[in-house]
């Protein structure tokens, strides 16, 4: 049973109040300490599954308050631990049919909280661009080699995962910032993955009809299931809380090894084979974002306010028909591509 511990500061004034408004919301405890300087420090434990709904009550009422803060915090254990006549009543005070519904559909995060994580997954830094020219370089050794464990390894270092679903999430939240971010994100890595396996390739000795370039110069409907269920793991790693680590190698697995492809054709004048490389990620990378704003969608990511998420709700679905059009579009194109 996965707990978060919030801690709201406020106004001594205010502290009865938001003791008050907290008893008829779905949680374990409250506890309302005195601060100095004439302000409240309000902790409230409960399930993680019930801290969206906390936080949204917290933040509608007292958002406009000077002062106010609030901080949400994992918590390991709990001593003594939660008795199940508390989780009875943290359950029954879900009683609005649609929130029923909603949680009955999947166990996830607070949108802060997954937004925290994502968007701190998802910087651009040096670092970053240093594990992009590492992953690279690796894979295409792996690549040229016919090495899996090369390439394998070059997986589990290469961070594509916070880029590609920041921009699911900020498609499912209408951010335009987290957006300029994550494409920003996205297409440094692309463009440093490429321009180090065509250097590669200027330089190593490169056999086009080794069987792991072949391999990758060719899209059928396995590498279309393989990208969708990448994307949707990707994104229900986030919302789950749990570790993201193999996740993020799925997602690479889909992402880099025909990037690097393209890169090492290209460099030896391959120009047939390497564009069936780059339909293979094109395909995979529509795909996984594709598959990352259904996802968030289906576990009910909206955000806080009406009119934020009316934009939302046109930017979603914007993005559905889009990725969806284009994955179509590669679809008919590798498809009229195969009958010559």
């Amino acid at each position: 049973m996965a707990l978060r511990l919030i801690e709201v500061v406020l106004p001594e004034k205010y502290g009865k109040e938001a003791e008050d408004l907290l008893r008829g919301q779905p949680v374990i405890s409250v506890w309302v300490d005195v601060m100095s300087e004439g302000r409240v420090l309000v902790k409230v434990l409960l399930l993680t599954e019930n801290s969206e709904k906390v936080l949204d009550v917290l933040e509608k009422r007292f958002s406009k308050i000077p002062g106010f803060r609030i901080l949400l915090l994992p918590v390991e254990a709990s001593i003594p631990r939660p008795e199940a006549e508390n989780e009875k009543k943290t359950a029954s005070l879900n009683d609005s049919k649609e929130e029923e519904r909603n949680n009955a559909k999947v166990f996830r995060v607070s949108r802060e909280e997954l937004y925290s994580d994502v968007e701190q997954a998802s910087r651009f830094s040096r670092v970053f661009v240093f594990l992009i020219i590492l992953s690279s370089i690796v894979a295409s050794v792996g690549i040229i080699r016919g090495n899996d464990v090369f390439i394998i390894g070059a997986m589990v270092i290469a961070p594509i995962l916070g880029p590609s679903v920041a921009l699911s999430l900020a498609t499912a939240l209408g951010d335009g910032c987290l957006a300029k971010k994550a494409i920003g994100a996205n297409l440094a890595g692309i463009l440093t993955a490429f321009f180090f396996s065509f250097l590669l390739g200027l330089i190593l000795a490169v056999d086009p009809n080794l069987p792991g370039l072949l391999a990758r110069t060719q899209v059928d409907g396995g590498d279309v299931a393989l990208a969708l269920a990448a994307g949707s793991a990707a994104v229900l790693s986030f919302t789950s809380g749990l570790l993201t680590a193999l996740i993020g190698v799925m997602v690479a697995v889909a992402l880099l090894p025909p990037l690097v492809t393209v890169g090492l054709l290209l460099a030896r004048g391959q120009v047939k084979p390497a564009v069936g490389a780059l339909l293979l990620f094109a395909t995979n990378f529509i795909c996984i974002n594709l598959a990352g704003v259904i996802t968030f969608l289906a576990q009910g990511i909206r955000p806080l306010t009406w009119w934020e998420a009316s934009k939302a709700k046109k930017a979603s679905r914007n993005a559905v028909l889009f990725w969806g059009g284009l994955l179509l579009a590669l679809v008919v194109l590798i498809y009229l591509s195969q009958k010559r």
